[in-house]
């Protein structure tokens, strides 16, 4: 089973994308979700006083702990045709080398890691059907620096922001996202 991206990368050759583990990595998961790919899964403890907050005017991503920001990066986010959600929704997987594959074509990229359309990281917050949206590397590193609006939903960060993100938050974190 894999799971499928609805805001990941738009790469003319691949469309949209699902996302498949690589061999090399491990997936967690909430255990809300019950499905073949996390039944064995490990599922980190949440530190109930870490949140992450994504202000789409400012394109920026933080981490707030006991009331303090831990951490803020630029990222790129949702096209305005296919945008990024807002509300209250928690991290429902983290997944090291994600691999990006079509939905259309079926075809799976055949790079991972930091060069890989999703970078390294992938941090999953809204599961909608078989689809999901999620916080990812990029090696296009100049959408993020520019805070670009280009992407199907997910949000873009720069490979080395999106690893010390994910080593920051737990499945459960609660991901808050405003205008």
């Amino acid at each position: 089973m894999r799971l499928k991206c609805v805001g990941c990368s738009s790469l003319a050759a691949f469309g949209a994308v699902s996302l498949a583990l690589a061999a090399s990595g491990p997936a967690v998961a909430s255990p809300q979700l019950q499905t073949p790919l996390f039944a064995s899964a490990t599922v980190h403890s949440v530190n109930a006083e870490t949140s992450i907050h994504l202000d789409l005017k400012q394109r920026r991503i933080s981490v707030i702990r006991a009331g303090e920001s831990i951490g803020r990066w630029p990222v790129a986010i949702g096209d305005p045709k296919t945008p990024t959600p807002t509300g209250v929704f928690r991290v429902e997987t983290k997944l090291v080398n994600p691999q990006y594959e079509s939905t259309k074509s079926g075809r799976v990229h055949p790079v991972t890691g930091p060069a890989s359309p999703l970078g390294h990281r992938w941090i999953g917050f809204l599961q909608q059907g078989p689809n999901q949206f999620g916080i990812h590397g990029t090696p296009w590193p100049h959408w993020v620096k520019i805070r670009a609006a280009v992407s199907n939903g997910c949000v873009r960060m720069l490979n080395a922001h999106v690893q010390k993100l994910y080593e920051l938050v737990d499945v459960g974190t609660p991901v808050m996202i405003t205008r």
